[in-house]
């Protein structure tokens, strides 16, 4: 893969063979996004999980304290009284059964996080196929099947990311933005950090965290210390 001169360069101030600590990481990754937007910073979480068993899956949900710096678009299945909770609590779209051709047929996917009140799972399973792929199928673990659909609201504009095994049993998630602060992007790491250790199947057995690589969406990868991590 032929890679760009910013990106050649920012990667000469990264020792592939070195793991950094934290707050190192944080630094040579803010300073290898150069790009001319904001670019993102990632984490990559290679884990000792095996996905294909059930008792070593994990999926949770945790509010990072600065935020994502991303604006995330809601879309709420309720009716009634819980539509128009939904409303109020800030929810870009809300609705039922109408919504179905319009993402089915249409290809209508305006929106980064679908929640849904348990009374309507009737409905939007019939969008598994479409949802699920790309990973906005509502799931109770990740709060995002609930009546409290007001809490759920909050807490996703607030900064509220949902983690997962991927199928190479690496979790994926966004920490921050390259214009955060050293501080900022410490404390959104630490939170997510915990709630993935907390959430550690009690069948894995040996290492949990393979190996934690931290970047931003141009940047090269920069590899962390796992053992400071546990």
């Amino acid at each position: 893969m032929k890679r760009g001169k910013r990106y050649l360069n920012a990667a000469k101030t990264i020792d592939r063979t070195t793991v950094y600590d934290v707050a190192e990481s944080i630094g040579l990754v803010k300073s290898a996004a150069q790009a001319k937007f904001d670019e993102t910073i990632e984490l990559h979480i290679r884990t000792g999980c095996d996905g294909r068993h059930a008792d070593q899956q994990i999926r949770g949900a945790v509010v990072l304290p600065h935020g994502t710096g991303k604006k995330v678009k809601v879309l709420v299945f309720a009716k009634g009284d819980k539509a128009a909770e939904a409303e109020v609590a800030g929810a870009e779209f809300v609705g039922g059964e109408e919504l179905i051709p319009k993402i089915q047929n249409e290809g209508w996917f305006d929106f980064d996080v679908v929640v849904a009140t348990p009374d309507m799972m009737g409905v939007v399973g019939r969008l598994g196929r479409v949802l699920g792929p790309k990973g906005l199928m509502p799931n109770p673990k990740a709060g995002t099947v609930t009546m409290d659909v007001t809490k759920a609201v909050t807490d996703i504009k607030a900064g509220k990311i949902e983690y997962r095994l991927d199928k190479t049993n690496i979790i994926h998630v966004p920490i921050g933005k390259a214009s955060f602060t050293e501080e900022q992007l410490a404390d959104n790491f630490q939170t997510l950090i915990n709630a993935i250790i907390k959430a550690k199947p009690s069948a894995v057995k040996g290492q949990y965290l393979r190996s934690v690589t931290m970047t931003s969406t141009m940047g090269p990868g920069v590899k962390l210390n796992v053992a400071k991590l546990m």
